[in-house]
Order: structure tokens, then sequence, then C-alpha cells
């Protein structure tokens, strides 16, 4: 875990004491018996008091080590170091591997290897398990909450039958009419359930839960069998080990005497027990600091209200050091939209604000193309960071190709990919030569299965595949009938190819990349423009990214890289973390990724229902330790496609309006990241805010 930095001395102390407020003060000085808060909204100076709070505990008790917890994922490293330095080898993987890891103690249940199938303990036809994919991702979500809440498998399904069984032996009145007013009229034949649809819709939620309770399991002795963990998992996993040894409990109560948690809204259950094994139920020495309403992860299932009820005492700060101008501007298209901000910004520029002082923000970063291109073709210069899949750029898929055109030239979605594009450029019509047959094609007598490759390089090559497009390019069958021009390109690549094919048994991987990447990659732009930087940007990120891999990996192929390719270009899961590196680049951020950084102006961007808010859409399945589960498909021989018991749910918990207050949240802390400007924009027709709010007109 970090300690504090340790200079400054009594006199720099002395000097920054004397510019701190007196709210400031009170929370520096307060006690460290009990666990204390620091409260207060953006930009209100809460971690400059936990700053000097921390540094007047090490000037308190020199020989203590704090914990310095300046995010939870801090937390999430402390409790794998906690793992390694007690006999359990542990790494961090993040959510993407994880999901591969249930993926695969799940194939069983998908093949119905279950032996309670078999005997018919368990029924099939349970909600959700129709759509298998969507099923798996649903499971993980659900699991993932569950970790984060830092219940147990045995937990969950002792909650699940308890809550089922309560609910369905007295089921609320389903006629009730405030309950039929807060419900659709199409999901007004759920509610029309007779005690025999009831009983069936029970036998089918209780079925579900053992299933889900079954992969939990699966799950977790496979995380714990590997040493591969989450950060939530990781802080299970030590709390866990905590709970069996209480002189090593001992022993970190005295090394570490304190701690100071920044961001500690973002705390999850699985955080604050790992903390409370440590410093006791009380948390005495620990202080937490954070801003109730700031509560915007969409990955984890926090609680500020739970998280700092732990404080005995607690001081809230008023005074706010960042009050930027705000405007709002509503166009009619998103290019329109696109082309003000890349003008604002370009504004911004021209007046001598540094790019990485500038922000574009949105809910999600998942669909910004629109966005990136207006920047770019202003010659502004863009890093995308947050919920970005930087593996499924189109840049990043130009490189992918070419690595994938020398490990295997019969994956011909890769191939025609790399051929069509600017630094090989075949049109149309030369594909088309290319991938049909010669006029005298020169086949082999004889086909043997241990015949290789025609590179003799290409392992997975099996000589079945006789594949037209991978023949004509490797051996030039075809380059006769294509224009001069075309054949000279076709033979370019298959003499770079062939140098390519050297390179990747006699360098390591990143050479090999780089190389095949600077000869078969056009370089977009000109030289030290925004599109050839934006470009470059994006090939060090994914190179970065897959060198990591390789040097995880040890003896890692080729062929174990593209596989880890293929696993994270399809994943929703995948994220791409903010590069502080990234000088000279203006910031476009999801609000995830923006959380602690300041910008001296930023826009808040695409500000409508469906995009900021994103569109309420409930799980497959919820759960709820007082009612259970809570499927939302009505499995089986039904009337209504939905359960009686999720539209009963949605509507006496208002999830819907809860949902909708965080996504407000999450704005409002998007407008508090700007110290001079903030612009907030949005196309098309306001709508009248009934299925989501329309944050931009309230803002209005």
């Amino acid at each position: 875990m970090r300690s504090p930095p340790s200079g400054g001395g009594a006199a720099l102390r002395k000097l920054i004491a004397l510019e701190l407020t007196d709210e400031q003060r009170r929370a520096v000085d307060a006690p460290y018996d009990g666990c204390f808060a620091i409260l207060g909204a953006a930009a209100t100076g809460k971690s400059t008091a936990l700053r000097d709070r921390s540094a007047r505990a090490r000037a308190l008790a020199p020989e203590a080590a704090p914990l310095i917890v300046r995010s939870p994922r801090d937390l999430d490293e402390y409790a794998v170091e906690l793992l390694n330095a007690n006999g359990v080898a542990a790494s961090l993987v993040d959510d993407v591997d994880a999901s591969l890891t249930f993926a695969k103690s799940a194939a069983p249940l998908f093949s119905l290897q279950w032996e309670e199938f078999a005997q018919q303990q368990l029924d099939p036809e349970v909600p959700g398990l129709r759509s298998p994919e969507r099923f798996l991702q649903s499971a993980f979500r659900l699991i993932r909450r569950l970790r984060d809440a830092a219940v147990a498998p045995n937990t969950f399904l002792a909650s699940a039958l308890t809550g089922g069984t309560e609910f369905y032996a007295n089921p609320p009145n389903l006629a009730d009419p405030a309950l039929l007013f807060g419900t659709k009229t199409v999901y007004h034949d759920s509610l029309d359930a007779t005690p025999r649809e009831l009983q069936r819709q029970y036998r089918r939620e209780i079925d579900l839960a053992k299933i889900l309770a079954r992969l939990y399991e699966r799950y977790v002795e496979q995380i714990e069998s590997t040493g591969r963990f989450t950060g939530r998992d990781a802080a299970v996993a030590a709390a866990d080990r905590l709970r069996r040894d209480g002189v090593l409990v001992a022993e970190l109560r005295e090394r570490h005497r304190y701690a100071f948690v920044d961001d500690a809204q973002e705390l999850t259950n699985a955080h604050l027990q790992l903390l409370s094994l440590i410093f006791g139920e009380r948390l005495a020495g620990v202080t937490l600091c954070g801003d109730r309403d700031a509560a915007i992860s969409a990955l984890h299932m926090t609680d500020p209200a739970t998280t700092f009820a732990r404080a005995q005492s607690s001081v809230e700060l008023s005074r706010t050091y960042r009050t930027p101008r705000r405007e709002v501007e509503r166009v009619s298209t998103l290019r329109e939209e696109a082309e003000l901000i890349a003008e604002r910004v370009a504004g911004w520029l021209a007046e001598g604000y540094r790019p990485e002082r500038i922000a574009v923000l949105f809910r999600s970063v998942r669909s910004v193309t629109i966005y990136e291109r207006a920047l770019i073709e202003r010659d502004v210069p863009v890093v995308v960071a947050g919920d970005f899949n930087v593996f499924a750029d189109r840049r990043a898929l130009d490189a992918l190709a070419l690595l994938w055109n020398v490990y295997d030239p019969f994956r011909h979605d890769w191939l025609l990919r790399t051929l069509g594009n600017p630094m090989f450029g075949l049109s149309d019509a030369s594909l088309a030569l290319l991938c049909g047959e010669p006029a005298d094609p020169q086949r082999p007598l004889f086909t043997f299965d241990e015949e290789p490759a025609p590179t003799t390089r290409a392992s997975r090559w099996n000589p079945k595949r006789d594949l037209r497009l991978g023949w004509n390019v490797i051996r030039g069958e075809r380059d006769d009938a294509l224009e001069p021009d075309a054949a000279a390109r076709v033979q370019r690549f298959r003499l770079l190819r062939e140098g390519w094919l050297e390179a990747m048994e006699s360098v390591s991987f990143e050479l090999f990349a780089l190389r095949v990447w600077r000869e078969g990659l056009a370089r977009e732009g000109e030289p030290d423009s925004a599109r050839a930087r934006t470009q470059q940007m994006i090939l060090r990120r994914l190179l970065n990214r897959l060198s990591a891999f390789a040097a995880r990996q040890k003896g890692a192929t080729i062929a174990d890289v593209l596989e880890y390719v293929e696993q994270r270009v399809e994943s929703e899961l995948e994220t791409c973390e903010p590069d502080d590196h990234a000088m000279g680049f203006v910031q476009m951020l999801s609000i995830d990724a923006a959380r602690g950084r300041e910008f001296d102006h930023a826009i808040v961007a695409n500000v409508r229902p469906g995009a900021f808010p994103l569109w309420y859409a409930p799980e497959a399945f919820l759960f709820s330790p007082r009612l259970g589960m809570i499927p939302k498909e009505n499995a089986g021989d039904a009337h209504a496609s939905r359960t009686a018991k999720f539209s009963y749910y949605m509507v006496r918990t208002r999830a819907a309006k809860h949902y909708y207050q965080r996504e407000r949240h999450a704005f409002d802390y998007a407008l508090s990241r700007a110290r001079k400007s903030v612009l907030v924009t949005a196309s098309g027709t306001p709508t009248r805010g009934v299925s989501a709010p329309e944050f931009l007109e309230e803002l209005r």
C-alpha cells in the first residue's frame, strides 16, 4: 500500500495549515480514536484536508505506516499484496478475464451436463436460459454485485429460497390500483396471475436460484484455484484470510494504526469488511473522505449512505473553489453538435489553453466516432478513455489484421481488410478476381493430412481448408488476371509477409509488431497532424496492451496473443484507462474516467435521453435480500411475458427513479470537472422527460 510522501517538514505543514479554512482545519485536527468522515461536494478542498490530516498522523506516530487509499482500486491492490504475503499466489485481473473464467465454469450448464438435470431435480426451462449468451452476461453481472456486497454463494441461495417462499406464501395484492397505475399497460397481464400461475412461477424461480448459486460456487472455486482475482474477488478473499488469522489481524492493526480513504463513496461492502477486520468494527483510526452524491460508478455496487454512517463524527466542507461559467446549446443533428464542439475546442486552443486541459465528457464513449472525427478534421488531436474498447477501434483493427495475415492468411475477413486498406488499396474488382478460381490451378496430385501450409509456418493450417483467396495471394495464381498495378501491390504484400514470417520467429513480439505496422500500415494524415498523432496514440496503446499480455504469459506465441485479442474485441466489459502522458491531446472521457480529474474547460456532450442518461434497462433477473430472486422473463407455458413478482418489484421499489437519480448525480459530477467554463450540448428535439429525464432542459 502506498505511503504518504515524506518530505515537507514542520515549516511546510505550518504554511499549509495557514491556508486552510476553518472547516478544513477542524477536519485536520479531529481526533483519531474513531472513524471520521470528511464530506463535501467537488472542489471543496476535501483531498487537501485529507492530505494534511494524514501528515499530522505521521507526525504523531512516525513508526506507523498508514494505509493511503487514493481510490478503491488501491484497496484492491492492497488485498492482492496481502494475499501474496501470506501464502496465496494472487494476481489482479479485469472483468473481461473474470467473465471468461465464469463462462468456462458455466459451460456444463449449457450442455445440460449437470446430474440435477438428468435426475430431473432442476427444470432447464428457467427464466433467461433460452438465450444462453444473454443469460451468461446477466448471471455474471449479478455475481459481480454479490461479490461487491460480500454475499457468499450459500448466503445468496439461503436468501433466495427464504425470500421466494415468503413472497409466494403471502403474495401482495396484485390488483392494487397503485400497482396497476405504476405498471405499463402492456404489462398489466403479468399482474393477472392466479394462485396456480404464481405457484408455477415460484418453482421456476427456485430452480433459477439453485442454478445461479451453483454457477457462483463454481466461479469461486475456479478463481481460488487459479489465484486470478478481480479487485472485488481479492477484497473478499483477503477478508476471509483475516477472519482465520487473528495474529495477522493484530499485526496489521499495529503496523498501520491509521487509514485515509479518498473517494470513499465508491467503497463496496467487501471493501468495508476488509477495513473492519483490520481496524475493528468501529474503524478506529480510519478517515473516510468523499461526496455522498458522487457515487457514479456503473461497475461497482456501492451505498454511500451506509459507508459514511460508519463514521462516529464528521466535518462537511461547504466552500467551493471551482465555479465555472455554464452554457447550454441544443442543435438539430449529431453532426451539428460535433461541429459546435470542435469549433468551441478550437477557440480555446487559439486562446492558448493546453489541449490536455480541455475535456469532452460523455456518459459512455462507446460511440463517439462522429465527435472525434469533427475534432480531427480541425486538426485537434484527441485521446479517448473510459468504457472505450481500443481493440475495436478501426485503426487498431487495421493493425491487428496485419498480425493475422502473418499468422493465418486464410482468415479471409482480416486479409480482405488489409488488401482493401490504403497501403495496398485493391479495388473491389481486384478483390473479386482474387477470390475466384484461376484458369488452370496447379493442384497437387496427392494431398496428405501432414502436408504443411505453403509458408511452412502457419501452424493453424489445415490442408482441407482450400480457400481460394488465401491461396491466390500466397501463390500468385491470379496475378496474371489483375491489372499490372494491382498485381504489383499483391506481390509487394507477398514479399513483405515473407519478411514478417522470419521476424515472427526471430525477434520479440514487440519488435515483430512494430516492424509489421511500420511496413504494412499507411500513415493517416501529414506528419505531426492531428490525424497522424491520434493514429500513433491508438497504436501505442494497442502495442502496450499486447506486449503486457505477452510479458504476463511466459512463452506466449503469436497464436496466444491473437486469441487474447479475439476475446477482447467482442467484450462489452473492455475499458481503457486515461493516459497521464497524453500531453497535447484533448481528452474525450466517460464520466467514470473523469473521476478526480480537473480541466480548465469541459464540454458535457450528447446530453439527451438514451445517451446521458442511458436508458434504464433492467437485468434478466434481479436479486433482493428480502424478496430473493426477481426474474423478469416468465418462462414456460405462460400467458404473460413478465413475472408478477418483477412487475411488483419495479413499482414498489421505484427502481427506475433511483436509477435516474444516480444518473443525475453523474451529470452533476461532470459539470464540476471544469474550473473556468462548462458547455452542455445536445441534439434533436427535447422530449417531455417521461421515460427518462432531460438533463439539459433541467439545467436550462
